[in-house]
């Protein structure tokens, strides 16, 4: 089984990251984006099992993300 998880800022807190790329991308001519988010991204491989999505929420908890500005989201796919 495979765990991807995705993290981002939460809502209303500013991303300096998403908001230099979006002036580049205005620079380049790409006037149509109104935001831009900055983000992480992680698969995990794991052996299986129903703990899977409780292992990989723990490991979101205590490791992957900051709880305090983070969010994440997990999807469980089979490999």
């Amino acid at each position: 089984m495979k765990a991807k998880v995705f993290i981002t800022l939460k809502p209303g807190l500013l991303d300096a990251q998403g908001k230099t790329i979006k002036g580049a991308l205005d620079a380049l001519g790409f006037r149509g984006v109104r935001d831009v988010r900055i983000g992480k991204y992680i698969e995990i491989d794991l052996t299986g099992g129903r703990a899977s999505r409780q292992a990989v929420e723990r490991m979101c908890r205590k490791l992957l993300a900051n709880p305090v500005i983070e969010q994440y989201r997990i999807e469980l796919v089979r490999s």
